[in-house]
């Protein structure tokens, strides 16, 4: 179970690559800096693709959590 309350909630679910990254993206541009997007996904890829994405655009991954097939990635906007 997650210690962070998100802001938004993004659920991916069923999305392959690129897809996860790009609506994360998109989920992240209609945030205010320092609030945080829960990213929910099926997509073994997104393990990598998504830490990826934030080291990639300063954007902090606080906590991933993998449960019942998901992954669920929390990210605090720069």
């Amino acid at each position: 179970m997650a210690t962070v309350t998100p802001h938004k909630t993004l659920d991916a679910s069923g999305l392959n690559c690129p897809l996860p990254v790009l609506k994360t993206k998109k989920a992240l541009e209609e945030l205010q800096s320092g609030q945080v997007l829960e990213v929910i996904t099926t997509d073994p890829g997104a393990k990598a693709d998504i830490p990826a994405f934030c080291n990639r655009t300063g954007h902090q991954l606080l906590e991933v959590v993998e449960e019942g097939g998901k992954i669920i990635f929390y990210i605090q906007k720069k």
